[in-house]
């Protein structure tokens, strides 16, 4: 049988991998409206590009795989239908009863199959439950638990994807998945009842915090969705008449207590060992066959789609059929929609209204507050670009908000408006490349084009130091604006690489007269929400202090009110568009000299260079086994460590900056105050 995956997502990996694993079934091609993705895909897992179904069905394709989003699923399952393929359609079936009616209709008619992929039906941890509840290991089924918690790709910019478009989403996503197994356990289900709210785990959805109650024809059901628990968490609890069975699916065992003749002091004993063994052994079993490749990442789908295959050929039952499905659907919907219609943004319920307002991404971060509270403090009118609302209520006439993500040019583009300035402080600080991407690089490009829109001119951007070639500056003469820019950004992480690329689209826009900038690089600011001691200065292991190498390394410190001194001089003086200005205070600091101004006590322990590039090499080469990079390799440590030398009067001939208040001050004034 040659096979057909409409839609070339995430997903679709585990689908031409499931087939890879079953006999006499043939990948032929992906469709999808990203060529791109489509082949990509399609060079990893072989088949060709369609241009449309007609197209595969010529090419002899019996079976599609609906693998698209779910408002489309109807649509596409009955169109393969109507021509004559079998159809596995990805979760949910449709997204409300009549989609699903209409499949089964399409299907009976055309005499093909069609299942969806309830795929944890099939995780091999609920086939054990089933079986043991199938064989009275807990007697009749009172109740059935679900704690899942879940996380999100990062955001990488661009259009939302559907999981922050829609209120409902994170609930038909995952909570469609508790409820088929739910139902698995207790039968049909009766109504759906439920609560859900934000905790801020995630920023970017709605609603983080999902509870509901099931109750079904033979009992009652709960279930919690989070993004908020770490570690993650995939557990059900199915009580019964005479047992309880514990279904981890992400740990990967199964334990029971059971009602036993013994008495109840022995029986604890035993159900403690029996409850207690289980992951003892079905963990370090299951993670060895992980590893041998034994047990595939997404095994319930490779279950379920070698069992549809199964029916296809010898006419056995499906592995879900439509009327479970048709049920599961019901329910997902009335809860998600009810959610969907209940949502107001923050930027609904809180319309920004003010006119030349001063623009201030990342506007609650260490420098942007403290920026947000100077501009405030001189009777400016100030909005703030943030991802998180507010925790309290602004009650500064001169202050509004705008939540969001930089990397939306949505939201950008509202935040931008209206606005006479930008001070753009924002950038992703931690998580893998697509947050980098979309935070940092796609969030400039944002502010740039919205400024544009808007013709808005000014731009005070903030960069980083680490945008230069520390580790070809060891030992150099000095270090100022003119020093060349880091040629090996990928191996000095995601942060430098994004402010990188960020800084030269400021320095394009600015170069084609699109903005009116001024470039700050600040060295290592601290004070205010920013510490002193950092990992630059020292790491602490318990009460003992770690320095990287001798403790001589001259350090580029800066206070934050000196930064931020600067950036209102930015905002009202003329300078060129494009000027880089670097920011450190002239008074040069080691990392012994700020270990003994901070007044910090206990034993610090100084590692020698050539020790810690050696420790960083043994890391690059044993985390390369495993296919990872270092966060100690060595290019890392020798850019950490370069002895080099700052020195520029740039700021203080084009800004007329001077430091306010100055390194050694600000250490002894809150040293006073720690004291104090």
């Amino acid at each position: 049988m040659r096979v057909l995956l409409i839609g070339a997502g995430g997903i679709s990996e585990h689908h031409a991998k499931a087939l890879q694993n079953i006999d006499q079934v043939e990948l032929a091609g992906f469709i999808d409206l990203d060529q791109i993705k489509a082949n990509e895909a399609i060079s990893h897992y072989g088949g060709k590009l369609y241009k449309n179904i007609d197209e595969a069905i010529q090419d002899r394709v019996e079976v599609a795989h609906i693998l698209t989003p779910p408002d489309s699923h109807a649509k596409i399952a009955i169109e393969c239908l109507e021509k004559g393929l079998h159809v596995l359609v990805e979760k949910p079936l449709g997204i409300s009863i009549e989609e699903c009616e209409a499949i089964d209709n399409a299907a009976k008619v055309a005499g093909k199959l069609a299942t969806v992929n309830h795929s944890l039906l099939y995780d091999p941890e609920i086939l054990k439950a089933i079986e043991l509840v199938k064989n009275g290991a807990v007697g009749d089924v009172i109740s059935v638990d679900i704690i899942r918690s879940s996380v999100y790709p990062s955001y990488p910019g661009g259009q939302l994807p559907p999981h922050y478009r829609e209120p409902g989403y994170p609930f038909r996503d995952i909570g469609v998945h508790a409820l088929y197994l739910i139902q698995q356990f207790l039968g049909p289900i009766n109504s759906v009842e439920g609560k859900y709210r934000s905790l801020g785990g995630d920023h970017m959805l709605a609603y983080d915090e999902w509870r509901a109650v099931v109750d079904c024809e033979k009992g009652m059901g709960q279930m919690h969705l989070s993004w908020n628990i770490n570690p993650l968490q995939n557990m059900m609890l199915i009580q019964g008449t005479k047992g309880v069975l514990r279904v981890d699916s992400f740990h990967m065992f199964t334990s029971l207590r059971r009602v036993t003749p013994a008495p109840k002091a022995i029986e604890r004993v035993i159900n403690t060992i029996r409850d207690s063994s289980r992951p003892l052994y079905d963990t370090p079993k299951n993670v060895v066959a992980f590893i041998m490749k034994k047990r595939k990442p997404y095994q319930g789908l490779h279950n379920l789609v070698g069992a549809f295959y199964e029916s296809i050929r010898s006419g056995s039952s499906l592995p879900v059929s439509i009327q479970e499905a048709k049920t599961v659907v019901h329910w997902t919907e009335s809860l998600a929609r009810q959610a969907d219609k209940d949502y107001k943004s923050w930027n609904e319920l809180n319309p920004v209204a003010k006119k030349d307002a001063i623009l201030v991404t990342g506007g609650n971060g260490g420098v942007g507050s403290a920026v947000v509270a100077s501009l405030l403090n001189s009777g400016k009118q100030v909005r703030i670009l943030c991802r998180r609302p507010p925790k309290t209520i602004n009650i500064n006439s001169n202050l509004e908000y705008i939540v969001g993500d930089l990397g939306s040019p949505d939201v950008v583009f509202e935040a931008v408006k209206d606005t006479s300035a930008v001070v753009h402080v924002g950038a992703t600080m931690s998580g893998d490349w697509d947050a980098f991407l979309g935070g940092t690089i796609e969030g400039t490009k944002n502010i740039l084009t919205a400024m544009q829109q808007h013709c808005i001119k000014k731009l005070v951007y903030i960069s980083s130091m680490s945008v230069v070639d520390w580790a070809g500056s060891d030992q150099a003469a000095v270090i100022d604006e003119n020093i060349s820019l880091e040629p090996r950004s990928d191996e000095r992480g995601s942060y430098t690489k994004s402010k990188l690329e960020a800084e030269k689209l400021v320095v394009e826009a600015s170069k084609a007269g699109l903005v009116s900038s001024v470039i700050l690089r600040p060295g290592q600011i601290f004070g205010g929400k920013l510490p002193l001691m950092t990992g630059a200065v020292r790491r602490k292991a318990g009460r003992v202090s770690i320095v990287l190498g001798d403790g001589k390394l001259t350090l580029p410190m800066i206070y934050i009110d000196d930064v931020v001194h600067a950036i209102n001089l930015s905002l009202e003086k003329d300078v060129e568009s494009g000027t880089v200005i670097q920011l450190i205070d002239p008074s040069l600091w080691t990392q012994r000299d700020v270990i003994k101004a901070s007044g910090e006590k206990g034993k610090v322990i100084y590692l020698p260079r050539k020790f810690v590039f050696a420790i960083g090499g043994l890391s690059e080469k044993v985390l390369g086994l495993v296919g990872r990079q270092s966060p100690f390799a060595r290019y890392r440590l020798y850019s950490a460590l370069a002895r080099l030398k700052f020195e520029s009067d740039r700021a203080e001939k084009l800004l007329g900056w001077k430091p306010i208040v100055g390194v050694e001050k600000a250490i002894s004034e809150r040293l006073a105050s720690d004291l104090n």
